[in-house]
């Protein structure tokens, strides 16, 4: 099934493992042409092997690196039409953020934060050059749920998704921008939370994916999206009611 995708291009940061990887996958089954970041080069060259995508190895972090990634895949498989800014990281360090290292609690911020700006940065020209493109932010409930102690991870995801609506408002009516939150899945990331947690099943996120990507959701740019709490089908079937009650939105309520 190809959800009108077939021959179009997807950029998929942090896409050798975990969440990354299975949005990889779901869109080279929807028949997207896929390139594939990471930093690890085995799991990135893996997954494009696999999909028979492109692999593009390094640091989102890093802008020149950015931007080599977006040259190279317009340069082998075509312009750009939509973008996943998923890669991201929690600081390596355990503790309380006050006795991490500096460096890896900034890090958290890079890769989370700036990564995302970057690889916008790189790939929204292009597409309001050829009026066409799709961006999809992967955020967290790590960024406004209560009983977070992941300091640096929640604080980055809080800013990513701030960035990610008011993209979407600098875009309002040329590129769809979502940012969704995959849920608690089970990585490498979160391997060591324990057995015993309300997991969310792996496949949900790439599915959302998968539909924001094909265009049909469009009318919902700018909405903060969790691939097990929200039906897309219901969400697209009411996109007017939430336009009009600025429902699925991070709000404060006083």
């Amino acid at each position: 099934m190809s959800d009108g995708m077939e021959g179009q291009v997807a950029l998929v940061t942090g896409g050798g493992r975990g969440i990354g990887e299975r949005i990889a996958r779901e869109l080279a089954d929807a028949g997207m042409r896929v390139a594939v970041t990471g930093r690890t080069a085995e799991q990135v060259e893996a997954v494009a092997r696999d999909i028979g995508g492109l692999a593009l190895v390094g640091d989102v972090s890093d802008q020149g690196t950015v931007e080599e990634w977006v040259e190279r895949t317009e340069a082998e498989l075509g312009p750009i039409d939509f973008l996943a800014a998923n890669a991201g990281r929690a600081p390596s360090s355990d503790g309380p953020s006050w006795e991490q290292p500096v460096d890896d609690w900034w890090n958290t911020f890079e890769v989370n934060v700036l990564g995302v700006h970057l690889s916008c940065r790189a790939v929204i020209p292009r597409m309001l050059e050829r009026a066409a493109g799709r961006i999809v932010i992967t955020g967290s409930g790590a960024s406004y749920l209560p009983g977070s102690s992941s300091n640096a991870y929640g604080a980055s995801k809080a800013a990513v998704g701030r960035y990610g609506e008011t993209l979407a408002n600098e875009l309002e009516g040329k590129i769809p921008v979502f940012v969704i939150s995959p849920g608690l899945v089970k990585t490498e990331m979160t391997s060591s939370f324990g057995d015993d947690l309300p997991w969310t099943p792996p496949e949900l996120a790439p599915a959302l994916v998968r539909v924001l990507a094909s265009g049909r959701a469009d009318s919902l740019a700018g909405r903060y999206i969790h691939a097990e709490h929200d039906d897309i089908e219901d969400l697209i079937s009411r996109s007017d009611e939430i336009r009009e009650g600025d429902l699925n939105a991070i709000r404060l309520q006083r």
